[in-house]
């Protein structure tokens, strides 16, 4: 049987286990569940945010530039560092497989957009750098990326943004204490 999924939702990139499944939380649903569950209610609404955001930032960023979002997050941790980065490395920060990795490597530098080159004390480890070529074309998506985020979140009040940012920072910190 089929599970109903989040619009926009993907399958983690890091096991073969389905994402977590979740229905559009609707007013009314939060009106009859007000007693109770809003644990529930709250991890279901993040979900559905954050896939609604996600879904429509692929598109974009396929439609305009002939990417996948899994590959300009990989050109972004790139960017973050001057020397490259190893696979691991890469797939530690981006937390998904090696194999991962390697398959969006491949396709970036058939593209021209990073090369591979070997670790000058463990010949059996790549680093993976930006070429100049993609340094440029990632900056470019990276500003168009940024205005469409500030789109899709320009209809909240600085109010109601500077609230969401101090509470998901809150749960952040709780997360990293309780998960540690």
């Amino acid at each position: 049987m089929m599970a109903a999924k989040v619009p926009g939702a993907r399958k983690r990139k890091s096991d073969d286990a389905p994402a977590p499944v979740a229905e559009p939380v609707t007013e009314q649903a939060t009106e009859r569940g007000a007693g109770g569950h809003a644990d529930i209610r709250l991890w279901l609404r993040l979900l559905f945010c954050a896939g609604r955001i996600e879904s429509v930032l692929q598109s974009r960023i396929t439609g305009e530039f002939g990417i996948t979002l899994s590959r300009f997050d990989l050109l972004a941790q790139l960017e973050r560092v001057d020397g490259g980065l190893t696979m691991t490395e890469v797939s530690q920060r981006m937390m998904v497989s090696n194999g991962a990795i390697t398959s969006l490597v491949d396709r970036l530098v058939d593209d021209g957009f990073v090369v591979r080159e070997v670790h000058p004390q463990d010949r059996r480890t790549n680093i993976i750098r930006l070429t100049h070529h993609g340094r440029e074309r990632f900056l470019a998506m990276a500003q168009e990326h940024e205005r469409w985020v500030a789109g899709l979140l320009d209809g909240l009040d600085d109010t109601v943004k500077a609230t969401l940012l101090d509470g998901l920072g809150r749960l952040k910190q709780h997360l990293e204490k309780a998960t540690a």
